[in-house]
């Protein structure tokens, strides 16, 4: 119980830095806040721009978010024990890693909320690929709702090909309505990911357009 006491506090601790880290090196603003559940398991879905990318996405959530990393970060003994200090989770992307699902499923179950970046690696130019399938074994093995939220900025601020970071970049998250876990559920995979990749897409849309940037073309 003491243990788990520590870990909570360290976690918050280091969101807590985190979230100090976006406002203090970037222009840093999120909305939406109002659609993350207070209490239910939810799926956070977002687009992958950037290396910082769970950081703007989570950092300014009150709840304890899990997320899941590719296992080869996992490697370092050190960076190991930060990692699951503050959930993460190892993922083999190479292969179904079935050990990993049935973590996240106990976890959703639990009424814990989870991260995902469904394009499974960072956008080269700014655009969202169409999401990979999946999410709907979550959603009705973890009976829980999705979020989509959309990041836009931070592939200005650290795009793949760039070995560090740009200070003072406008960044901007959004939090969408909630899909409820039943019409989640609902979905057959390829159903669910086109129609949360289309979501994401017209968000961005709407977010760029909003800050007077041209949006970018899905024809």
């Amino acid at each position: 119980m003491l243990k788990q006491k520590l870990k909570s506090l360290w976690y918050h601790f280091a969101k807590r830095a985190c979230y100090v880290f976006c406002k203090i090196c970037f222009s840093y603003k999120t909305s939406g806040m109002e659609n993350i559940p207070a209490d239910d398991a939810f799926i956070m879905v977002s687009n992958h721009q950037s290396f910082l990318d769970p950081l703007f996405c989570a950092s300014g959530i009150k709840r304890q978010i899990n997320y899941l990393a590719r296992d080869t970060l996992f490697k370092n003994p050190f960076f190991r024990r930060l990692l699951y200090s503050i959930n993460v989770m190892p993922l083999r992307r190479d292969e179904a890693d079935f050990s990993a699902m049935k973590t996240i499923v106990r976890k959703l179950q639990a009424g814990q909320p989870l991260l995902l970046f469904p394009e499974a690696t960072r956008t080269s130019d700014g655009k969202i690929a169409p999401f990979k399938p999946g999410l709907a074994f979550l959603c009705r093995r973890g009976n829980a709702a999705i979020v989509p939220v959309l990041i836009d900025g931070a592939f200005e601020c650290w795009p793949r090909h760039k070995k560090i970071f740009s200070l003072g970049k406008k960044i901007v998250v959004r939090y969408s309505r909630p899909i409820p876990a039943d019409e989640a559920k609902s979905m057959p995979d390829e159903k669910l990911a086109e129609f949360l990749t289309t979501t994401l897409r017209n968000l961005q849309t709407e977010v760029r357009l909003e800050q007077g940037k041209q949006p970018f073309s899905y024809a």
